[in-house]
């Protein structure tokens, strides 16, 4: 019985993929709505307190509210965002990343330290590059991948303004 225990282990050890690198966590927990304007730790934020209300996912060309992207967040969504340095082409590769996704996001930041930043719920990871092979590496592992409090919950029908 214990040998079938070790086989059980080090196979679920040599199957597991190894972890993103470059991914930093976050401990938020979900479920705390709030009206108004919200201060975050982190730009983008990585999770906490938002609007009771999401943002419909999508691709946008206005920068978005942080507290209802954070609620998108919440839902299972990645939030891809990019500063006003990054090119156009470099915009239209992460648009192509993110074609046919139900629970993403896609928005122009101009307050963030690195040119491409995805977040989802407690993790994010700052890029250079919009064709580094983490940006669809992250939506494979976080969209709908089970770290959101409300995974699964709806990503449309809701907010859609920008500033």
């Amino acid at each position: 019985m214990k040998r079938l225990l070790l086989a059980a282990l080090l196979l679920t050890a040599c199957t597991r993929e190894p972890a993103l690198d470059g991914v930093q966590t976050f401990t938020y927990e979900g479920g705390d709505h709030r009206e108004g304007p919200i201060e975050y730790a982190e730009s983008p934020p990585a999770g906490g307190p938002h609007n009771p209300r999401w943002q419909n996912c999508g691709i946008y060309t206005g920068e978005l509210h942080d507290e209802y992207a954070v609620h998108s967040l919440e839902h299972g969504a990645v939030w891809v965002t990019y500063t006003p340095a990054v090119s156009p082409a470099d915009v239209r590769l992460l648009q192509e990343a993110l074609d046919g996704r139900t629970h993403v996001l896609l928005s122009p930041r101009s307050e963030q330290d690195a040119p491409i930043v995805m977040t989802a719920w407690n993790a994010q990871l700052e890029l250079q590059r919009a064709d580094d092979p983490r940006v669809t590496r992250f939506i494979q592992v976080y969209e709908q991948g089970g770290t959101a409090p409300e995974n699964g919950a709806s990503c449309s029908g809701a907010y859609s303004e920008t500033k």
